[in-house]
């Protein structure tokens, strides 16, 4: 459905703007995409594979740079600084405009006055999974040995979007799990396999050569339907949880006052990578579930998981400052 609709809202507005003449000569330079996490990220790799199929389509080369650094508010600044033309484009996910504008008190940007959507290009799912060594082989298992003792989990950091994951899932279930942040996917996923922490939610480029290994557990994905690329493994709501569902999004987002013919003609290009069968096939081996979405779609999906996020940000007090 997703797809359809772009491809006739694109259509509609180019050919009404086409006497303005921006997306006509749009591009005539290089096109950037400004990632806030470093090379290997799902963002980082989702923005790598449409930047490449993209080069061989626009006539330009699209080239990723890594601005790392305050949670992705150093690469949005840096966007934001850019000229509103179209050639260099911020890599967000649900980090930048849903949990962070709850979780610093000051933050050089507005996600949603200083940007403009472009496309929902990703969903990288995130995983519950446990270390293989311990007893926990469900859902339900975490939710009872929680309470006969205290069970400790990771995340890749304070107020990240897997330990918001696992704090929703504490409040709707009174597991007793006692929480030990890390610094990013690198360190938590290892954290698990060792054995330092018994559970956390995780990307699935992470932990599926452990899952594969046997090392550690899959009890359930984060999302509120099965994800496509592990067709096998229950949701979290189906394990025992039913209000449980926390997605995480992925996007292209351009300064505010970028014409609107050249989001449309970014919005045609995006889609158009997404729909082709190596693209896909490169993002799914790295559990990121190909989207493609018009700019209002995005704008809906970044208002309702600001929201759900956001929320649970304020629920569990995380704070950085």
């Amino acid at each position: 459905m997703f797809k359809a609709v772009t491809l006739m809202f694109a259509g509609t507005v180019l050919a009404a703007g086409s006497g303005a003449g921006h997306a006509q000569s749009f591009p005539t330079k290089p096109i950037r995409m400004i990632a806030g996490i470093g090379p290997g990220g799902s963002p980082d790799v989702l923005a790598r594979t449409i930047a490449a199929r993209m080069s061989e389509t626009i006539g330009q080369s699209v080239v990723v740079e890594n601005r790392t650094g305050a949670n992705g508010a150093i690469a949005a600044e840096y966007v934001l600084k850019s000229p509103p033309d179209g050639y260099t484009l911020f890599v967000a996910d649900a980090g930048h405009y849903a949990i962070n504008p709850a979780l610093y008190s000051k933050l050089p940007y507005d996600a949603f006055k200083d940007f403009t959507p472009v496309s929902l290009a990703g969903a990288p799912p995130i995983y519950l999974v446990a270390n293989a060594n311990t007893t926990i082989r469900s859902v339900q298992d975490l939710i009872t040995q929680s309470k006969q003792a205290p069970i400790p989990y990771g995340s890749s950091g304070n107020g990240n979007g897997n330990h918001l994951a696992m704090e929703l899932f504490k409040s709707l279930t009174g597991a007793n799990l006692t929480h030990i942040p890390y610094k990013g996917a690198a360190t938590l996923t290892p954290a698990i396999v060792s054995g330092d922490v018994a559970v956390g939610f995780a990307g699935l480029s992470t932990i599926q050569p452990h899952v594969k290994s046997g090392r550690l557990r899959m009890l359930g994905v984060a999302s509120g339907q099965r994800s496509s690329l592990t067709p096998d493994v229950p949701t979290v709501a189906e394990g025992g949880v039913p209000k449980f569902s926390i997605d995480i999004s992925v996007g292209f987002l351009a300064p505010a006052a970028t014409p609107r013919d050249v989001i449309m003609k970014l919005n045609t290009e995006i889609n158009n990578a997404l729909k082709v069968p190596d693209v896909r096939a490169r993002l799914e081996a790295v559990g990121v579930r190909p989207v493609g979405t018009t700019p209002e779609q995005f704008g809906e999906a970044m208002r309702a998981e600001a929201a759900q996020l956001g929320a649970l940000v304020r629920a569990v007090g995380a704070k950085v400052d």
